[in-house]
């Protein structure tokens, strides 16, 4: 303990701020240089960030005082939320929604990024404002942490590090299995590669497989909406967490800042009791995303959906690439409605004519497919664990409650 020392933010990094080139000059925009907003970190599913939605030119960069980050800078959002934070794997600028910082000397940049993300409740409470809460570069800079000595931040990056490696490993193989099961799906059910020695027929979709029909998607699958939580029912810790439509990311589920429920509605319809394996869709904002629960104690919260598939679980992966399909999600973009957001109706989703191949043929899909789908869920139940060793090491080792020495993975 007593070779940490408390040092300001200012004094191990440069605080930098960020700015937007105007919108109006289109010249600013479209170029090599990555611009990041804060939106671009809510939906980053690790800890690097190479680009975001946007990139801008250098004459956009030159014409506002944006600043190009090194590699390594570590990227946190200072407003809209305050507390994102990410590491630059490259160059990088960003808007005025971030105090990012270029360490120096003095610390390591991977333990940089794990003490910022344990400080984030403790500078988010420093914010201020009426609008939206807001941290100041002034306040930024003289934010107080303690650290180790270089050697001890590496030993403490290693480990945490280490974890975050695998998991996001997992999350790579995950992605590589979705696109097997996806080329599967297309191989099968868009270009009837299995099927072209046979005969075809026409139908309103297409030429399909004789012996196919069309169908609506309320054939194979029911849209179940969440229950309409309320919000004083919210506790600070209890056993289940409520899965909004935040929570409901591309391919994968995001729990982080769900609430916590005390305990199960009595009018809760039974099945937004989710389990591990039930597949969501988002219905309201960033409508058409899907993910599978990967945990238990889950509560579904309305203007989210389950699918659930008509028959038994042995669809659950044609159902999950149905609705994966680009395809599928510009169609469900294209009748969704609303003016401040978007809304997608269960009713109309219900109605989306698709290609129904036979029972024989999705049983063999199925067989075919669940072990991807196994594979996916397997992967993800580790993730869980190594996420939930990590969550309770970072804090032990930030404060220097635990030790590098006392830390083992036997």
């Amino acid at each position: 303990m007593n070779e940490w020392k408390i040092y300001k933010l200012s004094e191990i990094g440069t605080i930098i701020g960020g700015a937007t080139p105007s919108t109006s000059n289109p010249h600013y925009y479209g170029g090599q240089i990555p611009w990041i907003t804060p939106k671009d970190l809510s939906t980053l599913n690790g800890r690097f960030i190479e680009k975001g939605e946007r990139n801008i030119t250098e004459k956009g960069l030159s014409s506002c005082s944006a600043q190009l980050l090194p590699q390594g800078s570590i990227l946190f959002t200072s407003r809209a939320p305050i507390g994102y934070v990410a590491i630059a794997k490259n160059p990088i600028t960003t808007n005025q929604g971030f105090k990012s910082i270029v360490p120096n000397e003095k610390v390591n940049n991977i333990f940089l990024y794990y003490l910022m993300v344990y400080n984030k409740s403790n500078i988010e409470a420093m914010g201020s404002g009426t609008t939206f809460k807001e941290v100041s570069g002034s306040t930024m800079k003289k934010v107080e942490i303690r650290i180790p000595n270089i050697d001890v931040q590496k030993r403490i990056a290693s480990i945490l590090a280490s974890l975050d490696d695998k998991i996001e490993l997992n999350r790579r193989i995950n992605d590589n299995l979705e696109e097997q099961a996806k080329a599967l799906f297309k191989s099968w059910f868009v270009d009837f590669e299995p099927f072209k020695g046979g005969k075809f027929v026409d139908s309103k979709l297409g030429p399909i497989p004789e012996g196919w029909s069309i169908g609506k998607v309320n054939d194979v699958v029911q849209i179940l909406s969440g229950f309409a939580f309320k919000s004083e029912t919210f506790v600070q810790s209890g056993p289940y967490r409520l899965i909004t439509i935040k929570g409901v990311q591309d391919g994968y589920l995001d729990i982080s800042g769900a609430s916590y429920i005390s305990k199960v509605p009595l009018k809760m319809p039974a099945y937004c009791n989710l389990e591990i394996g039930d597949i969501l869709l988002s219905l309201t904002g960033n409508v058409g995303r899907v993910c599978i629960v990967d945990r238990p104690n889950l509560l579904l919260n309305q203007r989210v959906a389950k699918l659930q598939p008509r028959r038994d679980k042995q669809d659950l992966l044609f159902v999950y690439i149905l609705f994966r399909q680009d395809t599928f999600k510009n169609h469900l973009l294209q009748i969704a409605r609303g003016t401040a957001q978007l809304n997608l109706s269960p009713v109309e989703t219900r109605e989306i004519s698709i290609i129904l191949p036979p029972a024989n043929v999705l049983l063999e899909f199925s067989k075919i497919g669940q072990y991807l789908f196994d594979k996916i869920a397997l992967s993800n139940q580790e993730t869980l664990r190594l996420s939930a060793l990590r969550d309770t090491l970072l804090p032990k080792l930030m404060s220097g409650e635990l030790s590098v020495e006392e830390v083992s993975f036997d």
